[in-house]
């Protein structure tokens, strides 16, 4: 399969916003990640604001993409080769990171404990961002189940679902959500597995399913200009609805509210920027391939970065959305220069 270069691109963007997301996390109000400096000034709000609305789609959107490329994977190498690539390439970075960047990323951690090192890195096993890995490794193997063992008709391209069908997805998105959500409420974690959002399992479950049919019907290709422009002003619509009553609201509504913004705001953030890259960034030269070469490398080593800056600008004293900028600015290149590194490295690119 040829490469997308808006696709490629929107993966970029998803890496910067992840790195983003997890700077914001260091110095908002939300405790969720290795260096944690509560905000003490009101820019820290603006923070929370970002991580939330980062969490309602990104994660999705990354799942969605990984099911747009299965099919084809799996066409080219068989069931397999292509289970060995998605162990090579998913389950090796895992096992890395697990065992050597994550001690790394929680050295500060370990300071708030009275333990034997060796008794705080069995007990601290999380794989952290890799969670994200851990998943689509399971994915891609119900994926290579179901192709071997179920019936999956060949289709050819044909018009992407319109509105109605749009519609419907995202209601029982919604729906399913906050069923879900009754048995794994928002919050929950799962030790050792490490999955910070149980909760936002139907959805991406939902993407890389929705990514799989993507590949085959090329729904990527047949989006409309139109139906971007819709998906952005149903996501801003479902914001300005939804939201205000998800904060003015309680128990069973508020939970429901706050699932159906997830569903709206995902599903239309997620077609709009597909339709805006195709149209407007389906081009790529040096420095985009560079970027997008990277993107994955960035994900693994990111927490090692910004953990260590964090850590280089502890004596600052400003205003959290001051730190943010800063560590932002230095962690992106610096995320980007490290992982060209890691690449170069003998045998690294056949994983990465």
């Amino acid at each position: 399969m040829r490469r997308l270069a808006y696709v490629d691109n929107l993966r970029v963007v998803l890496t910067v916003l992840v790195i983003l997301h997890h700077v914001a996390l260091t110095y908002g109000n939300i405790p969720a990640w290795y260096h944690f400096e509560q905000a003490h000034d009101p820019s820290g709000w603006a923070l929370d604001i970002l991580v939330m609305f980062d969490q309602a789609f990104f994660m999705g959107f990354f799942f969605l993409i990984s099911g747009f490329f299965t099919p084809g994977s799996y066409d080219r190498k068989g069931g397999g080769a292509f289970m060995r690539d998605r162990l090579l390439r998913l389950g090796i970075p895992l096992i890395v990171f697990l065992l050597l960047l994550r001690p790394l990323a929680m050295v500060g951690v370990y300071q708030d404990f009275d333990m034997p090192y060796w008794m705080f890195y069995i007990g601290s096993w999380d794989p952290g961002p890799m969670w994200f890995v851990e998943v689509l490794l399971v994915f891609a193997a119900v994926y290579a189940a179901v192709r071997r063992y179920g019936r999956i008709p060949r289709s050819g391209p044909e018009q992407a679902p319109g509105a109605a069908a749009i519609v419907a997805c995202t209601v029982a998105l919604a729906v399913v959500t906050f069923a879900w959500r009754l048995v794994v409420p928002v919050g929950l974690y799962v030790p050792v597995l490490g999955l910070p959002t149980p909760s936002h399992l139907p959805q991406y479950a939902g993407m890389f399913t929705l990514g799989v049919l993507a590949h085959r019907r090329g729904w990527f290709a047949t989006l409309s200009r139109r139906a971007g422009r819709l998906g952005f002003a149903a996501a801003g619509l479902g914001t300005t609805v939804l939201l205000p009553l998800r904060f003015m609201s309680g128990g069973a509504v508020a939970d429901l509210a706050q699932a159906a913004w997830e569903a709206v705001f995902a599903a239309g953030v997620v077609i709009g920027l597909l339709v805006l890259f195709r149209e407007r960034f389906n081009a790529q030269r040096a420095r985009g391939r560079f970027l997008s070469e990277q993107a994955y490398t960035v994900y693994i080593i990111h927490p090692v970065v910004l953990v260590g800056l964090a850590y280089a600008f502890s004596w600052l004293q400003a205003a959290a959305i001051v730190k943010f900028a800063v560590v932002s600015v230095l962690a992106l290149p610096l995320c980007w220069a490290l992982a060209f590194l890691v690449r170069a490295l003998p045998g690294a690119r056949r994983i990465l």
